[in-house]
């Protein structure tokens, strides 16, 4: 599940969407496919069907907010997922 941070809740990493890629480390090693099958992360993401929907659209998000750092289209409206 994702965490909502607050406007003044400082996080140790500055990157951009960082709360994203934080989220997504967690929910990764929650999956049953990480603690039972005993993938890592990586192969989890790409290959894994047992792999829940919360973690695949947290990991849809960061994709796309790492997508919005490149797109230049974007630099108007600012970083999805923020």
């Amino acid at each position: 599940m994702p965490k909502y941070y607050e406007a003044g809740e400082v996080l140790d990493d500055s990157r951009p969407c960082a709360g994203l890629r934080a989220d997504l480390k967690q929910c990764l090693s929650e999956s049953d496919c990480m603690n039972k099958e005993g993938k890592s992360a990586k192969d989890c993401l790409q290959v894994s069907s047992t792999l829940d929907q919360n973690c695949r659209a947290i990991a849809n998000t960061f994709f796309q907010c790492k997508r919005s750092l490149v797109d230049n289209r974007n630099r108007f409206r600012g970083r999805k997922g923020y």
